[in-house]
């Protein structure tokens, strides 16, 4: 075997691949996005370019994965071929402590990172790209809409001095506006492609059978399918009785939930009972269409736990749909049915039984198995310990009502144990499908077919690492199964053959990063914004940050976001605002010390549908607006989104700081202040005396009992104090308490 040989790289440690090689120095002329499948060394493609860039420029890396594993398993990587010092390669997760994280950037040559983390440090200060020359993007297909890599990106081509983006992928998909977008929000000028096929990567890649195992559904399934598409029925006609001109007995479940969105703005705009009407309608078939596709391709285990969930949430506080689906009569007929029947999915015997053959032939195999589903997963590990099997399951990290998530640590644990051997099955939903380091997985089963290309080509991806492999698709024919297997197929085709286009059209281009040097201007410093620390659960702070504004995180005791010496704001979703009307004291409360803290305060309300959620009268939503407006003097804007609520806070606060040369001042802190502080904060809150005009009081008569005692015509010899200031400061300290109202 031939290594690469590199000043950066310890020796024999790297195998040498001509497309590896290919790949990097491509990457290293221009921002490019590398589409490689899994298990045919990305990561090895982006240790080429880092040591190739640490070499060659002065400055350091930024390595972005999408999970905490993720981001272990490429610091452990990076750590055993780079002649670098071990404690110059960090890891960070949201599990590091953020005042621990700012030396850590200091000190380390290559950060690997969660992106949302760099993404908060970025807007409260405590990292600065200036000095970084690469950044790398694994999994880059997430980087559309607000995931964080868009954020990140833009900062690093605005601010590093000499930037260098990697965007690596196994399956961006093949939506072609998607990939436009993550071309754009990347930056990237050129697209470099491989795929198993392609010659020089052929030699690398072991061969990998296929095998689609077709099973018919049981009577007793698909009799009770049949009474759910029944109780179904009945929901397309109510929807059809509303005169909403739209057939939804076809749309698939992305569709669905489009269309969803589409009723509830108009439910909002409008207030009409129809829509709100049409919205129960749409969840409630949504809620049985699950159920018929846990019918058809999971079994009668999966069906119980599911409906047992939706019994709990009808008897609590659950949605208006499961309510309204366990009045039904029909429904309810067809869970009883449900519950009384024990004929498991044929599926289950049939994994069963290509696993024992795979270990028969095979020992020492490791096997992956695939599942949409935690609770099908659940029942897999469960069947399949009853059998004998060393089997663990490997899941996210969200909790739900009857089932915790993985820790971040179990998760790195299993894939240990995994990998040793001590573990030689693995039951994995889609936490398992981007970027593990398994090299010697023997077999992967797809419990049921996916509809995603990029999951497809990910779960594939886990076999054929090194020596020959296996692939079997479990299909319950005539279902869902099969119409989702040939739809994967077909958008694999179709991705491959968009991104040849889109690679030809990004080379026939000008570089959008020479244009960024040419185009964009130096940012004026803008107005600076004190945002509560609580509020960065919002995405308003990085919104207001690429709008220019300064960002200053820190914990408000009053406020959200503090604007001038004058200007708090409160900010509120609907949501929290309608909750805050049931105990309206609360709400009260925080807008009186708002009063009493500014003298310009402000509360926004931000969202759509103020008046139309049915827990809240509309008469008591105008009451409450009316009360804060009129009885305590604080103005409320409405605001439909984060967008607009960031454009109202920099609005306000260019015309404070900018307009009328107003300072920030925060009037109401955690952190104590000291003696000279509590004197100009004391002084700032007469009338018409900002921080500036208190430092210039207070540095002319010493004493708050000297300022006190001046005339009118001493006031006025203070710089920026005028007549008409000097008067309110001496009818401040020389008015009588009782003559005054």
């Amino acid at each position: 075997m031939e290594y690469i040989s590199h000043p950066m790289i310890k020796p024999r440690t790297v195998e040498r691949r001509s497309y590896q090689l290919s790949l990097a120095a491509s990457a290293l002329i221009s921002n490019t996005m590398i589409i490689l499948p899994t298990g045919l060394g990305k990561t090895v493609v982006a240790l080429l370019v880092i040591a190739s860039r640490l070499l060659n420029e002065s400055g350091r890396v930024l390595f972005l994965a999408p999970t905490k594993p993720l981001v272990e398993q490429h610091a452990e990587f990076l750590k055993k071929t780079l002649i670098i010092p071990h404690d110059e390669i960090k890891s960070i997760s949201g599990e590091t402590p953020p005042e621990k994280r700012p030396e850590i950037y200091r000190n380390a040559k290559i950060i690997v990172s969660t992106p949302q983390v760099i993404e908060n440090d970025i807007i409260s200060g405590r990292i600065d790209l200036r000095d970084f020359v690469l950044a790398i993007f694994d999994e880059a297909h997430r980087a559309v809409g607000n995931y964080s890599y868009v954020f990140i990106a833009k900062e690093f081509i605005e601010r590093s001095e000499s930037p260098l983006i990697l965007a690596i992928t196994a399956s961006p998909g093949s939506d072609p506006e998607r990939i436009r977008e993550v071309i754009r929000n990347l930056f990237i000028e050129n697209l470099d492609i491989r795929t198993e096929y392609d010659p020089d990567v052929r030699q690398h890649v072991a061969s990998r059978e296929i095998d689609w195992i077709r099973i018919e559904i049981p009577p007793e399934l698909e009799h009770i399918k049949k009474e759910f598409e029944r109780a179904l029925e009945l929901r397309y006609k109510r929807f059809e009785r509303l005169g909403i001109e739209m057939d939804i007995r076809d749309l698939s479940k992305k569709e669905m939930l489009a269309l969803q969105e589409a009723i509830q703005s108009q439910a909002g705009e409008t207030g009409q009972q129809v829509y709100f009407e049409a919205l129960s309608i749409l969840a409630e078939i949504m809620k049985i269409q699950h159920a018929i596709e846990l019918i058809e391709t999971q079994g009668i285990q999966a069906l119980k736990k599911y409906l047992k969930r939706l019994f709990r949430e009808a008897k609590g506080r659950g949605s208006r749909a499961s309510k309204s689906l366990f009045e039904d009569p029909v429904f309810r007929e067809c869970m009883v049915k449900a519950l009384k029947i024990d004929t498991d999915h044929p599926k289950m015997d049939r994994l069963v039984k290509v696993l024992k053959d795979q270990l028969e032939k095979n020992p020492d195999s490791r096997i992956m198995v695939f599942a949409n589903f935690r609770d099908t997963a659940e029942r897999i590990v469960e069947v399949l310990r009853s059998n004998g099997y060393r089997v663990e399951k490997f899941i996210g990290q969200a909790n739900r009502e009857d089932d915790r998530g993985m820790s971040q640590k179990q998760q790195i644990d299993i894939l240990s144990r995994f990998r040793s051997g001590e573990v030689n099955v693995l039951v994995s939903t889609s936490v398992g499908e981007e970027g593990l380091d398994v090299p010697a997985t023997d077999l992967v089963v797809f419990y049921e077919a996916v509809p995603s290309e990029i999951r497809a080509i990910q779960r594939k991806g886990r076999t054929g690492r090194g020596r020959e492999g296996r692939i079997v698709v479990l299909i319950t024919k005539g279902t869902r199964d099969e119409s989702y297997y040939w739809a994967s197929v077909r958008r694999e085709k179709m991705m491959y053959d968009m991104l040849y286009r889109l690679r030809d059209e990004l080379r026939a281009k000008s570089s959008p990063t020479l244009e960024r040097f040419i185009e964009i201007e130096e940012k004026k410093s803008g107005p600076l914004i004190y945002v509560d620390s609580r509020e960065m659960r919002s995405g308003i702070a990085k919104i207001l940050r690429e709008k220019g504004a300064r960002i200053e995180i820190t914990n408000l005791d009053v406020a959200d976001y503090v604007l001038s010496e004058r200007v708090g704001v409160e900010r509120k979703t609907v949501t929290d605002f309608l909750d805050s009307i049931v105990g309206a004291e609360k709400l009260f409360s925080q807008v009186l010390n708002l009063k009493k803290s500014y003298s310009r305060p402000i509360l926004i309300i931000e969202g759509q549908n103020l008046y139309g959620m049915r827990r809240v009268s509309p008469q008591a939503v105008r009451g409450a607006i009316a009360s804060i407006a009129v009885d305590f003097g604080v103005p409320v804007i409405l605001s439909k989104s984060e967008n607009e609520t960031a454009d109202f806070l920099l609005t306000i606060a260019r015309r404070e700081q900018e307009i009328k040369s107003r300072e920030v001042i925060l009037h109401a802190e955690k952190t104590k202040r000291s003696e000279r502080e509590e004197l100009e904060y004391v002084v700032s809150a007469i009338p018409d005396v900002g921080p500036v005009i208190a430092r210039n009081l207070l540095e002319r008569f010493r004493t708050v009992k000297n300022l006190a005692n001046a005339d009118v015509d001493e006031l006025m010899k203070v710089p920026k104090v005028g007549k008409k200031t000097a008067e309110r400061i001496w009818m401040f300290f020389n008015t009588d308490y009782s003559q005054v109202k």
